[in-house]
């Protein structure tokens, strides 16, 4: 598996390494020792799934309670992910690295506690799996709106089609937002 380090120090791209033949292919989603020898956790307390349709976007969401890390993939169509670094203390905070992740490409993006996340769907339904480091927070929950120009996460779709829900119209402002330390 390749392992790429992204514009942000500590998000990581994973390429595994895809075996095709007539029948398909296989790739492996996760290893403990490969996972282990980069750094990241082991301990994972959910796995989680969703399928949306084209022109999606879910997020920007993360928890101040609890907060997690998260090994997001695809396993059919395709998404933009975007990971938002939230630490004020940090020297990128409120930048972003966004990339491609599809059932064609494999590829899994690390995203550690202190992160924004959200995604949007290019295809015409997208299956999003992902690990969590611990477990869902209601009370911990927060949401920054999804198109704040202060972050300009491009989700290559026009905000006229983007399909949001309610929770995630009424995010904050990375300005007003409740973040990191």
């Amino acid at each position: 598996m390749k392992i790429t380090e992204t514009a942000i120090p500590g998000v990581l791209l994973f390429t595994p390494k895809r075996f095709s033949d007539s029948r398909g292919f296989f790739l492996e989603t996760y290893n403990e020792r490969l996972m282990q020898e980069a750094g990241l956790p082991t301990d994972w307390k959910q796995d989680n799934f969703s399928v949306s349709s084209k022109g999606v976007i879910r997020g920007i969401h993360y928890q101040v309670i609890q907060p997690q890390g998260k090994l997001v993939r695809v396993a059919f169509g395709a998404v933009i992910d975007a990971a938002i670094d939230l630490r004020k203390s940090s020297p990128t905070f409120g930048k972003h690295v966004a990339v491609e992740l599809s059932e064609d490409n494999g590829s899994m993006l690390w995203i550690p506690p202190g992160f924004g996340h959200g995604f949007s769907v290019l295809t015409e339904k997208a299956g999003f799996a992902y690990k969590v480091t611990d477990y869902y927070s209601p009370a911990g929950e927060r949401t920054i709106l999804w198109n704040d120009p202060a972050i300009g996460v491009d989700w290559q779709v026009a905000d006229a089609d983007a399909v949001v829900s309610d929770k995630d119209r009424q995010g904050k402002l990375l300005a007003d937002a409740e973040i990191f330390a």
